[in-house]
């Protein structure tokens, strides 16, 4: 959900938010929502992503799994990264 706020979610909200929910993040489903997108997919399919809500991420979460997961229409997070970055 902090990913859809982005542009009100701080750094340190999103740090917070994941390490509260550590038992949830462990569950690779649980960060996938209705249309198969990851936080990932949310920050990068955004026109104005943030570099620090990225490394929280990055930190935070399993990305070498999550990087490969492909949403509803087949797209990685990585090919909104190229689209819109």
């Amino acid at each position: 959900k902090l990913c859809y706020e982005h542009s009100s979610t701080t750094a340190e909200e999103l740090r917070l938010c994941i390490e509260k929910n550590q038992q949830e993040v462990e569950d690779q489903e649980s960060l996938v929502d209705e249309f198969g997108m990851t936080p990932f997919h949310v920050l990068f399919s955004s026109a104005e992503p943030r570099r620090e809500l990225l490394k929280v991420l990055l930190d935070k979460l399993p990305y070498y799994v999550l990087l490969g997961w492909k949403d509803a229409n087949g797209k990685l997070a990585m090919d909104y990264l190229v689209t819109n970055w």
